[in-house]
């Protein structure tokens, strides 16, 4: 429809699963075996109310778990894996929590065990990410680009049309921002009436 696009499924700016994939990635470029690993999310805002609806739920698990996965370069078996939203607890309102727990092996096939808990606000959470993917669109629209947004899909969404490293798409992103500064024109000095 001739407009600018920016992937799925919003990264917050420290959420459960930009921490996980970081983690996974860290895993991988130490040497470290991933050989299972769980996210288990839950919270009090209406995104985890919808989620109590199975279909909604579906796509969310896919979401993440395409997210983490994407950061190695071998497959973990479906049963090592779980990835997703728990459950609403109401009472918390926008308040999320997460387990992550990563177990591995390092060099001398020696045990590695990771886990950790994150406490957000989750709105709060994503509005500067949301804020940036908005701006990225709107520098699109301004350079006439429409369709899929590759380097803003893959920084600020879990979802994007080609996954990258969060550290390759923070360069890809950063060198659209630049390359739209390149191709705006030059402002002229005003000239003062003699």
């Amino acid at each position: 429809s001739g407009v600018p696009v920016i992937g799925d499924d919003i990264k917050s700016q420290v959420g459960a699963t930009i921490v996980h994939r970081i983690l996974t990635r860290l895993f991988r470029d130490r040497g470290v075996k991933l050989e299972r690993t769980y996210q288990l999310n839950f919270g009090g805002n209406t995104d985890f109310l919808n989620m109590l609806e199975r279909e909604r739920l579906e796509s969310k698990k896919i979401s993440k778990t395409n997210a983490v996965t994407s950061q190695l370069d071998y497959e973990l078996n479906a049963n090592d894996i779980h990835v997703g939203p728990s459950d609403y607890v109401p009472w918390l309102d926008d308040r999320k929590f997460c387990h992550i727990k990563m177990e591995g092996r390092t060099f001398g096939d020696v045990p590695l065990n990771l886990e950790l808990k994150l406490e957000v606000w989750d709105s709060p959470n994503s509005a500067g990410v949301v804020i940036d993917a908005i701006r990225c669109c709107k520098l699109a629209l301004d350079r006439g680009l429409k369709g899929a947004l590759t380097a803003p899909s893959s920084y600020f969404m879990k979802s994007p049309p080609i996954q990258y490293t969060d550290d390759e798409a923070h360069r890809m992103v950063e060198e659209f921002i630049i390359e739209t500064r390149k191709s705006e024109p030059s402002e002229q000095p005003k000239q003062g009436k003699e």
